[in-house]
């Protein structure tokens, strides 16, 4: 019987001294399965399961029902920390709750995703708060805290955030290595992670999938460097799924899996997160590298400590106790949790133009029409809904339904084949009760429903058309279609391949609801797109076989026609246009363009030809560019799924009783050539986001209408000491009650380094009444306004003017003060006498950032397209320089060369092929002079040519 006095249930007792003594009395092998994501009970010490990892990413999800919020990128256009923390203490009291009834409910929560959305067109947009490190930052902080509690020593859930790090691409994301130069990294990348850290309502993050700078981020020694400098707290380093046994079976960075296992373990890996409940592989692995030697108890223990600590923090081992142990029945689904569900999703939605049409009056006949127009979408990580508003019951109960005409746009149509007409059998209601139980993780996806068997698969028969089942289809773009069923369901494929109408949405880990029609002689074969294979007539049904019978479509009804007819009568139309989560953009599937999908571009052009009073609302995880509707339509509004109250909460906005102040988290861009290349992760250098982009966005960031007007006055910018402190009047000159989201940039005017053209530095949202005025104060810490100096190594700010700009947005700025610092004066790059890291380069063309070594370390290598590679070091002092030299690795021959702006060569180095690519050599050579003495500074080009890895260069004197 355990002993419940033992001094590791003493809660009078310091944590860290009771996780000591319970770490002594665990042997080897029960620390050791501790690493493991599902660790096992120790029974004879009383201690019980854990499991690390509960998705709450707007709500529980994959456990059941739940209340769902509006996806991350709608929490990040609401631009309201405070809201957000609230949101954050709901998911974390319905955690509580849940597991109060559901034991595999997990309290470690792998939530916020604070990844940046850097590119528009990554899969997974939706689960990213903004595009600014600093607001991306505000709102992690704001959630965490909210899923944290506020107690000093429970905690609510313990939130892990997501994806460290520099991972915005599903493309090849397990093999790809993101580029990242020091300066994107510390201005960056890293500022999303810090200040939530920082902040203390975070117990740690989970590494992506991804490499950086040639390195695996599960081995990356920023985990050490940087990660668990910026705290004195505990944090624990969660794995992804998977990614372990990526080391080397897909990277191939590591021989073994044992060599892999202890790499990650060293570098601060804590919980594997491999093989599913399965703990034996990698447990075997880390006794197996324990064995050989490759790491100590000490690297087990540390591991484990950390695991522990935060399993105190949740109360693991003082049951009944802290102001977080009695959640249940009544903490879930709570009036309150309902409302606020609401308030976000209103707070969710931009109005992106406006001429003069929205409102929508009262007693207005409105027409409401698209493919989502009757849709309440939900995504990977969303929960089961509980409650279910889409616009078009969302205008109907505003609206009254009587004056709402309804028309979805799909094309409906009926297949026929050589055996006959396609026909979908009557089918019984399916156990719906499947979905709302709780279950094991992923098992309550959506599509749950679509991977029954024991519906009738579909038929093909009869010569006469009346046989045939009229079906809706939908092409979501790139020719992407779902079929859906009279009675509402989507066609769906089985593990048994039949066909069937089991679905009630497009879902799961492969979408098993999607077709392709592929053009064969006079007809189609149709395609399935989650199995590769086509649809088939066979004896006892329709099913997917490597070869496919020719089908023939049938249009009843032109969604466009019927889009049309509906629009004619109305006063107003809505067109609801945008993206199915599951489809053509999410986890492991990057978008192809920024463009709305043709059918959905039909539709809008429909309505607008019938009707000139015409509103296009996107619902979307993501931008698109649709400048022809900007110029076309009156008015234009989007949201991210906004959850289960969103329906709601659009027709509150539509009819003006709440006034739209969401603004956008991210640029929208015009057109796909504004885009650059997916996997190009240098901001400065390929000018991505608001801080950088040289053309003009479609809408900038930080855009939003009101139905409100707003004047800005009076502002002040004074610097007093490390902060600059900034005020300004603001002022409703409009007729309703409406949120105003003041934004404060900086830009830097004497920087001798590329720097933003704006920099977000505050923000705040306010409600103001008409007429009302407030100052409006904001405190800017100096050290904000600085950059990562690469000459130096080190964070820097300039001495110099500094533009404090107050305004709406990034683009519409309408107060401006200039401020003069006292910061570092520029100075010419010291080289004699201080190496020059290859990767602190300036500028670059055709390089990549690779790694040094396994351990730690960057090189960099030309792109590897065979044509040349060049770094561009700025204003170097040679003037003392007599020789270089290079630190260099090849896997065959190569060549470095130094020369000047004006072709003057320094110096040239041949490059002979080394024993391994992690094999440096240095080589050295004399120093051309530049130039007469005081000419320089200089610009120092260096080219690299050939399979070479330039770590470093040397001047001497």
């Amino acid at each position: 019987m355990t002993d419940i006095h033992l001094p590791f249930r003493d809660g009078r007792l310091p944590v860290a001294e009771r996780v000591d003594d319970l770490l002594q009395r665990l042997t080897l092998d029960e620390r050791i399965a501790m690493l493991h994501q599902f660790a096992p009970a120790v029974e004879r010490l009383g201690v019980g399961a854990f499991r690390t990892g509960q998705e709450a990413l707007h709500g529980v999800a994959w456990m059941g029902s739940a209340t769902m919020f509006p996806q991350a990128v709608g929490l990040g256009a609401t631009w309201n920390e405070e809201l957000v923390r609230r949101v954050g203490e709901a998911v974390g009291t319905e955690t509580r709750a849940m597991r109060a009834r559901d034991p595999r409910v997990g309290l470690n929560v792998w939530a916020p995703t604070v990844n940046l959305l850097r590119h528009p067109l990554w899969g997974r947009n939706e689960e990213g708060y903004s595009e600014d490190p600093l607001l991306t930052s505000a709102v992690a902080v704001a959630y965490t805290r909210g899923l944290r509690g506020d107690h000093p020593v429970h905690w609510r859930t313990a939130p892990v955030l997501k994806h460290w790090l520099a991972h915005n691409n599903e493309t090849d994301r397990d093999t790809c290595s993101s580029s990242v130069r020091p300066r994107v990294l510390h201005e960056y990348d890293l500022r999303a992670f810090r200040a939530a850290v920082q902040a203390g309502g975070v117990a740690g993050v989970m590494p992506s999938y991804n490499l950086v700078n040639g390195r695996p981020n599960h081995v990356s020694p920023l985990l050490s460097e940087e990660l668990r400098n910026w705290t004195d707290r505990s944090l624990v380093v969660c794995s992804d799924a998977g990614a372990p046994s990526n080391l080397v079976d897909s990277e191939r960075y590591y021989d073994t899996h044992e060599e892999a296992t202890a790499a990650a373990l060293r570098a601060g890996v804590d919980s594997f997160t491999d093989h599913g409940q399965d703990s034996s592989v990698m447990t075997g692995r880390v006794r197996a590298a324990h064995e050989q030697g490759l790491i100590d108890e000490k690297d087990i223990d540390r591991a484990v400590r950390r695991l522990l600590r935060m399993r105190f923090t949740l109360g693991e081992f003082d049951p009944g106790t802290g102001p977080y142990a009695d959640a249940g029945a009544a903490d879930f689904d709570t009036p309150g949790h309902r409302a606020l569900a609401r308030e976000c999703a209103e707070q969710a939605v931009v109005l992106l133009k406006n001429d003069g049409l929205l409102p929508i009056a009262e007693g207005a006949r409105v027409a409401v029409v698209g493919l989502l127009a009757d849709e309440c979408k939900l995504d990977w990580y969303s929960g089961t809904l509980i409650h279910r508003s889409t616009p078009l019951d969302g205008l109907r109960e505003r609206f009254g339904a009587q004056n709402i005409v309804f028309a979805e746009g799909t094309d409906r149509v009926r297949l026929r084949c050589a055996a006959g007409w396609v026909r979908v059998p009557a089918s019984p209601e399916p156990d719906r009760a499947r979905a709302q139980a709780p279950g094991a993780e992923g098992a309550l996806d959506p599509a749950l429903l679509a991977g029954r068997t024991d519906l009738p698969p579909l038929t093909c028969s009869g010569e006469s058309s009346d046989a045939a089942s009229e079906l809706a289809m939908a092409d979501w773009g790139h020719g992407v279609l779902t079929f859906r069923a009279p009675d509402g369901r989507y066609l769906s494929v089985a593990e048994d391949g039949f066909l069937r109408a089991s679905a009630d949405q497009p879902g799961g880990w492969v979408v098993q609801e999607t077709f392709r029609l592929r053009q064969h002689g006079t007809g189609h074969l149709l395609e399935h797109i989650g199995t590769g294979r086509y649809v088939s007539v066979a004896a006892d049904g329709l099913k997917v076989a490597d070869i496919g019978d020719v089908f023939h479509v049938e249009v009843t009804e032109r969604g466009e026609d019927a889009v049309a007819a509906a629009a004619a009568g109305a006063d107003v139309v809505v067109v609801v246009a945008g993206n199915d989560p599951h489809i053509n953009g999410r986890e492991t599937e990057d978008r192809q363009t920024l463009a709305l999908p043709d059918h959905q571009e039909r539709l809008w052009r429909a309505a607008l030809a019938a009707n000139a009073r015409t509103a296009l609302m996107l619902v979307s995880s993501y931008p698109y560019a649709v400048a022809d509707a900007h110029a076309a339509l009156p008015a234009l509004l989007w949201t991210a799924h906004g959850g289960q109250a969103a329906g709601t909460a659009l027709a509150r906005v539509l009819a003006g009783d709440v006034s739209p102040a969401g603004r956008l988290p991210q640029t929208w861009y015009a057109a796909d050539a504004d885009l650059p290349e997916l996997l190009d992760y240098d901001i400065i250098g390929s000018g991505q986001t608001y801080m950088y982009f040289r053309g003009t966005p479609l809408y900038p960031f930080g855009h939003g209408l009101s139905y409100a007007s707003f004047r800005y006055g009076d502002l002040t910018a004074v610097a007093e000491g490390d902060t600059v402190r900034v005020s300004l009047t603001v002022t409703n000159t409009g007729t309703v009650t409406a949120d105003e989201v003041v934004q404060l940039y900086t830009r830097a005017l004497d920087c001798a380094v590329p720097c933003p053209s704006r920099r977000l530095a505050a923000h705040r949202r306010i409600s103001y009444a008409p007429g009302a005025a407030r100052r409006v104060e904001f405190e800017v810490p100096v050290r904000e306004l600085g950059f990562w100096d690469v000459a130096r190594g080190r964070w820097s700010v300039t001495a110099g003017r500094y533009e404090f700009l107050a305004g709406a947005s990034s683009a519409d700025i309408r107060l401006g003060a200039t401020v003069e610092i006292a910061g570092e004066a520029s100075a010419p790059r010291t080289v004699v006498g201080r190496p020059v890291e290859a990767a602190d380069y300036d500028e670059q063309r055709g390089t990549l950032i690779v790694d040094r070594t396994r351990a730690s370390g960057d090189a960099v290598t030309p792109a590897g397209d065979g044509t040349p590679g060049e770094l561009v070091f700025r204003r170097c002092d040679l003037e003392r320089a007599g020789s270089v030299s290079v630190e260099v690795s090849a896997t065959g021959r190569g060549a470095v060369e130094l020369r000047l702006a004006d072709g003057t060569v320094l110096a040239a180095f041949d490059v002979p092929a080394t024993e391994g690519m992690y094999d440096y050599v240095t080589s050295v050579r004399g120093l051309s002079q530049p130039g007469p003495a005081g000419s320089g500074p200089y610009d120092l080009h260096v080219e690299l040519r050939g399979p070479v890895r330039l770590a470093r260069l040397v001047f001497s004197a």
